[in-house]
């Protein structure tokens, strides 16, 4: 008789667990990760310090993936009203400026600069 091992008597992928990732089915019961690539980046996760956050940092990380645009909000200067990532107001027709770092709250939707969540 030939023993039988890592679940593939049934199936190939370890019954109800999942890459800590991507969530993937795994291979193997003793796998955490299902590649090189999950592995890679639960690694580079883990190494992350969680300092102090620095606003300055955290512009120059975005402006180096491409998304500075994207997370910076902008605030028309004459109706004060706020955009994410849109540098142009559609009701003024103005150029808007831009206040910093941001994004739209989980709960209210109203735009927040990381500068006014760290003071």
């Amino acid at each position: 008789m030939i023993a039988v091992r890592y679940c593939s008597r049934y199936d190939s992928t370890a019954p109800g667990r999942q890459c800590l990732i991507c969530a993937k089915p795994l291979i193997s019961p003793r796998a955490r990760y299902c590649d090189d690539a999950c592995k890679q980046r639960g690694y580079r996760l883990r190494q992350l310090d969680n300092g102090p956050a620095d606003v300055g940092q955290l512009a120059a990380d975005l402006k180096r993936r491409g998304s500075l645009v994207a997370h910076t909000i902008y605030e028309c200067p004459s109706c004060a009203a706020r955009f994410l990532g849109e540098r142009r107001c559609g009701e003024c027709n103005r150029f808007c400026r831009a206040l910093g770092p941001g994004g739209a709250c989980a709960q209210c939707g109203e735009l927040l600069l990381v500068a006014e969540l760290l003071d």
